[in-house]
């Protein structure tokens, strides 16, 4: 079976995540990710699986409660795009959809993901992570 060529757009935002939170996104299981910081971004936005696995403990035990073989997942690779639609302050009953314990969310946000889409195949990106949000296939714009 053939996949459709991806044809990425370079105006859409890339939002660097930490293995396996990104497969867990990917899967539908992690609805919601954890920041320090809100944003105000909205829509869709591709997820980039950074190099680095996650440290947090929590990682490990969300990886092994859904089966993943960690060792298989890919890293530095553009492996899907999701909808972030709202942002508000983390609450202890966003434990379960975070895949994280409650000490996690304090004083963090909850960024509420719908909508994902796992590419054919995980695509190399043309320009590097600079931070958490990045474009991958276009030079970051100049300050003005």
């Amino acid at each position: 079976m053939a996949f459709p060529a991806f044809h990425p757009d370079p105006e859409i935002i890339s939002l660097g995540v930490r293995q396996p939170w990104v497969e867990l996104i990917l899967r539908g299981v992690k609805t919601i990710e954890v920041r320090t910081t809100n944003t105000q971004v909205r829509g869709t936005i591709y997820l980039y699986a950074s190099k680095k696995f996650s440290s947090l403990p929590a990682a490990e035990v969300a990886a092994e409660k859904h089966g993943l073989d960690t060792s298989s997942l890919p890293t530095g690779l553009l492996v899907g795009s999701i909808e972030l639609w709202n942002t508000r302050r983390a609450t202890p009953r966003d434990a379960t959809a975070a895949c994280v314990p409650l000490e996690v969310l304090r004083q963090n946000y909850a960024w509420e993901l719908r909508n994902p889409r796992r590419f054919p195949q995980p695509s190399p990106v043309r320009f590097l992570p600079y931070g958490v949000w990045f474009y991958p296939f276009r030079r970051r714009a100049a300050a003005t």
